[in-house]
This record gives structure tokens, C-alpha cells and sequence, in this order.
């Protein structure tokens, strides 16, 4: 298998952990991000001791900030000659109702928005690299987005915040493959697994189901396998195609949730987002 870089955002715990041990066995150069410093030099030095693989680079991000997000997009975009390969996986549930610095409800922000970010400062670096992949952890579980947003704030609920949050990640990927046709890049949207022993389901308060590790076997299927080369718009539960819920495939949903993070990041971004 040719070596590829590959980005993973929240790369420090969960199945991005887990997902970055299994890449760094297969000798891949890794690009893992994390929001703690100390974290992530220590998951960098442990994935190198366990897999002997010393192409590990660190990335260091708060995706509550905008701002933080755009000055790691731009320090990749300055480090590497190529990026094949883009993880969003970074994630958070929040029991209140929280804004970030930007003024963006936090769930929707981190799970989200920092996607539709980052991805878009990544946009030239993953073109001129290409034959590229984008995969997008989503869920199982999905709610239909409000977006009226005062209504969102008032009658915020945790598990509907984060799952309106994962459904927005499949209309962003539905919406992003159309607008990246006859390109090389490739877009797929995932659930990665049910309730995995992960910070984020212990944050949550839910029973666990399994282990991180078979997320992270998903991810690597999603980011490396020849079985999905060229399949691009789709939203897969583990390594099969499944439906989302049915917002995700009306048109006019995908493009008013489009016209919104434009807006919500448009001072971030030096090209202009379609």
C-alpha cells in the first residue's frame, strides 16, 4: 500500500486514537491533532513506541475557537508538500446549552462548523495531491437541524444538539461531494459505531456497547481501503452505505445550512467558498 499523510482531528483519545495506531501500523505519516499539548506528545510517543513509526507530526487546536482552527489549517497548509487523506473526527457533547467564542452554540461548533473549516482551508493542499479523501464521523444518531437558532437556544436538549450536529456533517458531505464533482477528492460521511467506550460517551452518561478500537478499524477502512476508491456523497453505518435521515437529501436544506457556515466563517477564509 503507497504511503500516504492522513490529518486526524481529535486524534488524542476515542476511536482518532485508536484509528491513528492502526494508519501508523500500516507505516503511514500521520498528521494527529488535539486540543492538549501534554496529550498529544504523549499519544504521539506511544503510538511511535508500539508501531515503530516515526512519521508523526502534532497539531495543536481548540475547536471551540475559529481563530485556532484557521492558524493550524494555515501551519499544515505551510509544513506539508501533500495531504492525502482527512479525518474529521474531532467531537464533543455538551449537557448545556454553551457558546464558544465566536458565539456559536459549542456542540454544534466542534462537531460541525469546525469541519466545514477546516476542510475548505485544506481544499489546495488535498487537490494538488489528489487522488484525496475526506471522511466525516457522523452518527446513527440524527435529529432534524432547527435553524432558527433562538428557538435552538431556548429549547436546547444535549443528545438533540449532537445529533442535529451529526446530521449537519451528512449534509456538508451530500453538499461538498456535488460541489467537488470531476474532481479527484473523494467525500464520505460515517457512523464509526454504537455507544464505543469513548470520553464522549462517558461525557454523555450513556452505557457503553464496545471498544474505540473498532472505530478506529472503521476509519482506516473509510480513509485507506481499495473497496471504497472512487465512492464519494455517502453516508456509511460502520464499512456499509445506509440512509441518514431525510433532511440530508433535500436540496434546500443543504444549500441554507451551506449559506450559514459560509457566513459564520467567511472571516476566516482567503478564497472565496462557492
Amino acid at each position: 500500500m503507497p504511503t500516504k499523510t492522513i490529518l486526524i482531528t481529535g486524534a488524542t483519545d476515542g476511536i482518532g486514537k485508536a484509528a491513528a495506531k492502526l494508519l501508523a501500523e500500516d507505516g503511514h505519516h500521520l498528521l494527529l491533532h488535539g486540543r492538549d499539548d501534554t496529550k498529544l506528545d504523549l499519544v504521539k510517543e506511544e503510538i511511535a513506541r508500539k508501531t515503530g513509526n516515526q512519521q508523526l507530526d502534532t497539531y495543536l487546536a481548540d475547536f471551540s475557537s475559529l481563530q485556532q482552527i484557521t492558524d493550524m489549517g494555515r501551519k499544515i497548509s505551510s509544513e506539508q508538500e501533500e495531504l492525502h487523506v482527512l479525518i474529521n473526527n474531532a467531537g464533543l457533547v455538551s449537557k448545556g446549552y454553551e457558546e464558544t467564542i465566536d458565539g456559536v452554540e459549542l456542540t454544534f461548533q466542534v462537531n460541525y462548523l469546525s469541519q466545514f473549516l477546516l476542510t475548505h482551508l485544506l481544499l489546495p493542499l488535498l487537490r494538488d495531491s489528489a487522488p484525496a479523501r475526506i471522511v466525516n464521523v457522523s452518527s446513527i444518531g440524527q435529529a432534524t437541524i432547527q435553524f432558527d437558532r433562538e428557538a435552538y437556544r431556548n429549547n436546547y436538549n444535549m443528545m438533540e444538539a449532537y445529533n442535529q450536529s451529526k446530521l449537519a456533517v451528512v449534509l456538508f458531505t451530500i453538499e461538498l461531494d456535488k460541489r467537488l464533482e470531476n474532481s479527484e477528492i473523494t467525500v464520505n460521511a460515517v457512523h464509526p459505531g454504537t455507544l464505543l467506550d469513548t470520553n464522549l460517551v462517558d461525557d454523555a452518561g450513556l452505557n457503553v456497547w464496545g471498544k474505540p478500537e473498532s472505530g478506529g478499524e472503521v476509519l482506516r477502512y473509510l480513509a485507506t481501503a481499495d473497496e471504497v476508491k472512487g465512492i464519494s456523497g455517502e453516508f456509511f453505518n460502520e464499512k456499509s452505505k445506509a440512509q441518514a435521515k431525510p433532511q440530508a437529501y433535500g436540496e434546500q436544506a443543504r444549500e441554507l445550512l451551506w449559506k450559514m457556515s459560509k457566513a459564520m466563517t467567511k472571516s476566516y477564509l482567503t478564497e472565496e467558498v462557492e
